[in-house]
């Protein structure tokens, strides 16, 4: 809060104490600079006032001024008898209002904040000029930006990326989440309208009619549980397998490197996919489980009913989640491995050689000096590892896609037992049109994700562990 106030002091100060070429700042944007001999700079920031007051006023006014209905008028086709065609008549689109209203919003905020910047920087040239200080010329300012501003030039396209691939859709997909745009409210035959938190609402509720209460603690459950289990065991199975590998015994280390090195290789689609169909009701890993005697086996153990003809490796909850998470395992643990011989390579042997000195065994050097290690530098990575496997859509999607769920409450929410998050939102959103319910899944997702990744560099990397490693 003090330094909001501080820079509102700092932009009234300016107003106040600036001489007339400021003031006319406040209606020229570019008056500052032709009052200091810089034409170009206010033919440009002149230029730029009027480009954007004319796309605000042109362009996204008339969107913003029906933000608050999102459109009231439905399209409508009419037969005209007389030249025998159909009419349209002049209807509002509601996507068209909320993503140009959201644009409208932060462009103005942007030129509300470049307006300000601007009469702040009009002053500061006012003071050089008094004070007989050098105003660099238009052609210093562009050298500066390959020289001393050389990171504005950097960073200016990466942050213009992020506003239009990231804050906007986010932005536009909390929009959404207030709305009841779904398969029976599609612009731009239909409208779509503002329903405040009834979707957040009806997210967490389950009654006869509505179980996305009951689908979304089981997802939510289930996302969690793979995430986590998904990131340690490739984590845990690389380290081991690099530790194999790499052992003073082990022959031919660039022969199983190799060999490894080219499951990645393989598209993972490509693996998930055959998997998928080996793994299937009456694929080849049924028959061979059913000709072995491994299906009678299971039966007489209890794991399988005796009416079962299969084993439901994808087809039933529990020996789904089991088979994702073993397939995980296979097609995650070479890339682990090959991060962690990395790492492996760069422990300083003086750490270990003192443990040896000291009497330390193997497993105490693993456990105390190696694992240690190889947690703080890959933290950030096993953070990402844990969010990415949040939305790990491939390996669910691909290994579960003909998975059909036999309970009506998730069946009735448009979920299955495998499904995360993510998938579950993409089945709302490409398979029932249910964008309103996707988006607030969506946000959850976020929110899940930012949580966790607060929660998880505070306790990796925070305090002074940095420094112990160095």
């Amino acid at each position: 809060m003090k330094k909001i106030g501080v820079y509102f002091k700092d932009f009234f100060t300016s107003i106040t104490k600036g001489d007339i070429w400021v003031k006319l700042s406040l209606l020229i944007m570019g008056a500052g600079y032709f009052g200091r001999k810089q034409f170009i700079r206010g033919i440009l920031m002149t230029l730029l006032e009027v480009g954007v007051l004319a796309s605000i006023f042109r362009v996204f006014a008339p969107y913003m001024s029906k933000l608050s209905t999102l459109g009231t008028v439905q399209r409508e086709e009419i037969f005209d008898p007389l030249t025998m065609q159909k009419t349209v008549n002049d209807y509002d689109n509601s996507l068209l209002i909320l993503l140009y209203g959201i644009i409208g919003i932060l462009v103005i905020i942007a030129f509300l904040a470049l307006y300000i910047a601007n009469i702040k920087t009009v002053y500061r040239l006012q003071k050089m000029q008094e004070e007989g200080e050098h105003l660099s010329t238009f052609k210093e300012d562009i050298v500066s930006f390959k020289n001393e501003r050389f990171h504005i030039t950097l960073l200016t396209l990466p942050s213009i990326g992020v506003i239009l691939i990231n804050i906007i859709p986010i932005l536009f997909m909390v929009g959404i989440a207030f709305t009841n745009y779904d398969e029976n409210h599609q612009p731009p035959t239909y409208l779509f309208t503002w329903v405040g938190f009834k979707n957040f609402i009806n997210l967490f509720t389950t009654s006869q009619t509505i179980t996305f209460g009951y689908a979304f603690v089981r997802v939510l459950v289930w996302t969690l549980i793979w995430a986590v289990l998904a990131t340690a065991t490739t984590f845990l199975g690389g380290i081991l397998l690099a530790q194999f590998i790499n052992h003073d015994d082990t022959r031919l280390k660039g022969m199983w490197r190799t060999l490894f090195v080219i499951t990645i290789g393989i598209p993972q689609f490509v693996t998930l996919l055959l998997i998928s169909k080996m793994f299937g009701d009456y694929g080849i890993v049924n028959t061979f489980c059913e000709n072995v005697g491994i299906l009678d086996f299971l039966k007489n153990i209890g794991l399988l009913n005796a009416g079962d003809a299969f084993i439901p490796f994808l087809s039933r909850p529990g020996w789904a989640h089991v088979t994702i998470i073993l397939v995980n395992i296979w097609v995650g643990i070479p890339y682990q491995m090959l991060v962690a011989t990395g790492i492996l390579m760069n422990i300083p042997s003086d750490q270990i050689e003192s443990a040896k000195i000291d009497g330390a065994n193997k497993f105490q050097i693993f456990w105390k000096i190696t694992m240690p290690y190889v947690m703080f530098i890959t933290g950030p990575s096993l953070i990402q590892s844990v969010i990415a496997n949040i939305n790990n859509f491939n390996v669910i999607y691909l290994l579960t896609y003909n998975y059909k769920t036999t309970n009506m409450s998730m069946a009735n929410s448009h979920a299955t037992e495998v499904d995360l998050l993510i998938t579950w939102l993409f089945r709302l959103t490409n398979e029932y049109s249910n964008f309103k319910m996707a988006s607030v899944i969506g946000i959850i997702t976020f929110i899940v994700c930012a949580a966790l990744s607060l929660l998880t560099f505070s306790r990796m990397i925070g305090g002074d562990k940095e420094g112990v490693y160095r």
